[in-house]
Order: C-alpha cells, then sequence, then structure tokens
C-alpha cells in the first residue's frame, strides 16, 4: 500500500457541550447564595439585563426575528398541574432584608504601635457629648466587643512596661480562633531582639487574663491553665492531664492506676474535667451563621394533600429589556457593535430560559421526592423509604447526573423541619420477612432510639441485631456498630463502665 497524504470526508456524530448547556447545567448545581451572587454578576455584564421589582415591571416589546428567535421569558416558572394528589405551584410574593451593622475602631498610643490600646473614636466629627442631635437610641447600644479588643484592654491595665506591652501585642496577634498560641517564641524573641526569657516572662502574665485558658499552647496547658484559677491543680489532676489520651479512649482503669484515686473520685475529676472549656476565645467568635433558606415550600393543604412550591425568595426576577435593545440595534453602525448587541441579546435570552428550566427542574424533582417519601411526612423518619437517584429519574424522565445536580445544596422546608433534598436519598436494608426494604436512615434512628432508652441493662450490638431481625429487619452486627460509632455512641462495654461511675 503507498504511503503518501490523502483528504478523506468522514461523517461522525459527537455530542458538543455548548457555551449555554455549559451554562444551564451550571446554574442547576448552584446554591441559592450562589446563584444570587452569579446574577449579579450577570446584570453588571449585560446591558440587556434587568430585575424586575416588585413595585414594577418593565415594559417588554417582542424581539427582533434574527436573534435565534429566542423567547423572552421571565425567570419564575409556571404553575405545575396536579401530581397524584399534590398540587406544585410557584410563590408570587417575597421580600428583601439588608442588614448593614458597621462600626469604626480607632486607636492612640503612648510612643508605641497604636493598634495596642483599641480606644474608640467617632468619625466624621461626631461628638460624644449626651446634647449631641446627631445620636440616637440606636448609636448608644454597645457593640460587640472582639477577643483582641477584650485581650488589649486587659493588656493596658495589667502591664506597665511598654516594652512588655509592645511583646504582649505581638502575642496576642499569634492567637487562633480558639485562643491558642500559635507559633514559637524563639521566633518572636528574634524579631523584637529580646531574650527568650522576657517573652516567656511576658506570655505568663497573659495567661492570666480573661477568658481563663486563653495563651495556651496545648490542650493539657488550656486545661492546667483552668483548674488552677479554680485551684483543683492537685497531682491527681495533673497525672489526668499527662494522660488525656486515656481519657479520650475511656479507659478508666488506666486512669485510676495512673491517677492513684478509687472509682468515687475519678468520677468527680472527670465532672470537673467536663466542666472546663477547652475552646476559651470560641464565645467572642460574633460571626453570623449564615441562615438557610429553603428553595422549596411545602405545606399540607385542606384534602390532606401537600402542597409544593417554590420560594420567591430565592427566584431572580431577570428579564430582558427588549424595548432597549431594539432602540440600540437600531442605532448600531458598525460591524463590532452589531455582533456585540446580538450576542448581548442572545446571552440575556439563555440566561433566563435557563433559569426558568432551572426552577421548573427543582419544582419537578421535589414533588416527586415529596410524592415518594409521603410516609416520612406523614409518619416520622422511622418511615423513610429507601430511595436512589435512579427512582427519582425514571418518574420524572431526566438523567441521573441532573437529579444529583438538582439536590444539591438544595432545601426543603417541610412541616418536619428544612431538609437538604438529598437527605431523602438512602440506601436500603434487606427485609428479613421478604417484606419491603428498609431506609439505612430509619434503621438507625432505630438503634439510637433503642440506646437512649436503656435502663438497668445496656445493649450489645448482638442484642441490637437479635431485637431488629425481631422487627424484620435483617442487618448484621458490624453494620451496627457502624451505624453506631457514626452517631458518635460508645460501645457497649464503655457504656456499662460510664454507667457505673454516674456518668
Amino acid at each position: 500500500m503507498a504511503i503518501g497524504p490523502r483528504l478523506d470526508i468522514r461523517q461522525t456524530q459527537s455530542l458538543v457541550m455548548t457555551p449555554q448547556l455549559q451554562q444551564a447545567i451550571k446554574l442547576l448545581q448552584l446554591s441559592n447564595f450562589e446563584l444570587a451572587t452569579f446574577i449579579d454578576q450577570e446584570l453588571e455584564r449585560n446591558p440587556l439585563l434587568e430585575r424586575e421589582d416588585a413595585d414594577r415591571a418593565v415594559e417588554r416589546t417582542e424581539p427582533k426575528a434574527d436573534a435565534n428567535d429566542l423567547p423572552v421569558l421571565d425567570a419564575a416558572p409556571p404553575e405545575t398541574p396536579m401530581l397524584d394528589g399534590m398540587t406544585a405551584s410557584s410563590a408570587e410574593d417575597g421580600f428583601d432584608v439588608d442588614y448593614d451593622n458597621t462600626f469604626n475602631n480607632d486607636s492612640a498610643a503612648d510612643g508605641i504601635d497604636g493598634e495596642a490600646f483599641g480606644q474608640w473614636s467617632s468619625k466624621g466629627g461626631g461628638s460624644h457629648s449626651f446634647d449631641d442631635s446627631d445620636s440616637s437610641l440606636e448609636q448608644m447600644v454597645a457593640g460587640e466587643i472582639s477577643l483582641r479588643d477584650h485581650l488589649v484592654a486587659q493588656l493596658n491595665v495589667d502591664v506597665a512596661s511598654p516594652a512588655d506591652r509592645l511583646i504582649g501585642l505581638h502575642l496576642i496577634e499569634m492567637l487562633d480562633e480558639a485562643g491558642y498560641l500559635i507559633g514559637e517564641l524563639a521566633g518572636l524573641a528574634e524579631k523584637l531582639d529580646c531574650p527568650v526569657e522576657r517573652v516567656e516572662r511576658v506570655l505568663k502574665q497573659l495567661q492570666g487574663f480573661d477568658p481563663v485558658g486563653v495563651f495556651a499552647r496545648s490542650l493539657r496547658e488550656c486545661l492546667g491553665l483552668q483548674l488552677a484559677e479554680r485551684n483543683r491543680l492537685d497531682p491527681a489532676m495533673q497525672a489526668m492531664l499527662d494522660n488525656l489520651e486515656l481519657l479520650a479512649r475511656r479507659d478508666l482503669a488506666g486512669l485510676m492506676r495512673v491517677c492513684g484515686v478509687d472509682a468515687e473520685d475519678l468520677s468527680e475529676m472527670i465532672g470537673e474535667i467536663k466542666a472546663l472549656d477547652p475552646k476559651p476565645a470560641l464565645r467572642f467568635d460574633h460571626v453570623v451563621a449564615r441562615p438557610i433558606i429553603p428553595d422549596v415550600l411545602m405545606r399540607r393543604v385542606l384534602d390532606g394533600s401537600w402542597l409544593v412550591e417554590l420560594n420567591s425568595d430565592t427566584l431572580p426576577r431577570v428579564l430582558v429589556n427588549a424595548r432597549y435593545y431594539s432602540k440600540v440595534a437600531a442605532g448600531a453602525r458598525s460591524k463590532d457593535d452589531k455582533t456585540y448587541i446580538s450576542e448581548r441579546f442572545q446571552s440575556a435570552n439563555w440566561l433566563v430560559k435557563s433559569l426558568h428550566q432551572r426552577a421548573t427542574t427543582i419544582l419537578k424533582v421535589a414533588t416527586e421526592l415529596v410524592r415518594q417519601q409521603d410516609a416520612f411526612f406523614r409518619l416520622g423518619v422511622q418511615h423513610l423509604r429507601p430511595l436512589v437517584l435512579r427512582d427519582i429519574a425514571t418518574a420524572i424522565a431526566m438523567h441521573e447526573s441532573t437529579v444529583s445536580r438538582v439536590t444539591s445544596n438544595k432545601y426543603i422546608a417541610t412541616p418536619r423541619g428544612i431538609y437538604e433534598l438529598k437527605y431523602f436519598f438512602t440506601q436500603s436494608i434487606n427485609s428479613a420477612d421478604g417484606g419491603d426494604a428498609h431506609s439505612a436512615e430509619s434503621v438507625r434512628y432505630r438503634i439510637k432510639a433503642m440506646i437512649d432508652g436503656e435502663g438497668a441493662t445496656i445493649l450489645s450490638d448482638d442484642q441490637i441485631v437479635v431485637a431488629l431481625k425481631a422487627d424484620g429487619i435483617d442487618i448484621a452486627r458490624r453494620t451496627v456498630a457502624k451505624y453506631r460509632e457514626a452517631l458518635n455512641i460508645a460501645s457497649s462495654v464503655q457504656r456499662r463502665r460510664e454507667k457505673a461511675l454516674g456518668m
């Protein structure tokens, strides 16, 4: 066969991920917070996009026919018809709340770094007098003090030497969020060109600050500082601190041996350890936890069925301003301008269409989940049925990957609480009598309920297996042990020891 260049024509089929398809897939897996951020970025990039306000609607006209014939759609989905006795719709009304709480913190110092003195001052010429006309009741409310400000205030009062205050300031900056000292003292001493002994002496003084236990370099030192402040750091307690790994393993016999105490004294010592704070600085952590805003809402209607609807607070109301597009397109003269306007118009329409499809898909998946887990919502977690992505995908004629993306970082508000949609997918455990399979989550619930209801007799894993099989659940002992450990429940031997010591 001759070797040489030649031209061939071949016809093949392949799946091409267009930018529009990639965008639609990306929007499916975004949470409502991430989606809001993405929409804000698109509104800044695309002048043809507008956010629909609650009190006014943007006037829309039909786009020209040369824009790929894409429809101008509202991001909110239409109402979904009744499905097996359940109604699915989209909520209409909502409101936004914006919080803005800021404060300024300036400081001054006597020849030392000004940040060491944490003194409050007002900016903008405001006065601290009571007859200030600009002051209000809200401005007089005390602000939340940080750990650094709390420690700096004590540093300014308790440490007289300016040089020691400077060392103390650097030590404060070396604390982590739990109040532990990170870093080496030798490195700080070299940086400040002072003896290590002086840094250690200042550290010893700072370890007496409030909260007690701050500036510790280990858990043992943190607990020791708190016990010393309570005058409870005797030799037996020191021996327990030196062997915390035995306490973590619940090796009570070993602890009694190394501490030289009996069971009653050991129980009292463990109670004192439990009363301590292993992370003393966390009480100054004022980071507000972001609340979970559900994407889907459900409630029972008069006929006993479930009403499933989208949360309007999480639905972006984005519209394409076709009137502005027509005006700008008519005034475009150069080819680059026309290309840019056409691309922005197509991008805006695709975004609105993708948002509409995302909302509709979430509603379909959530509606089917509620239908499949109807017993859970009516009777409780013990009736949660096993479910996999394929079950939902088959029921709504979608791919499993689509269902997986829709249920990621999406939450539903139910009469039993707020749950992530992923929660309702659990593995199955076979029935001992050949009946319906049981959900792994419901089995874990039963194991926890049995252990919580223990009386004088502590249940072993084998006894739990026998009890579950009597209820028709075919489960192995190792599976019971795995579920028990996942619930942070100690073994029967450890629970029996703790009960004997009154723990």
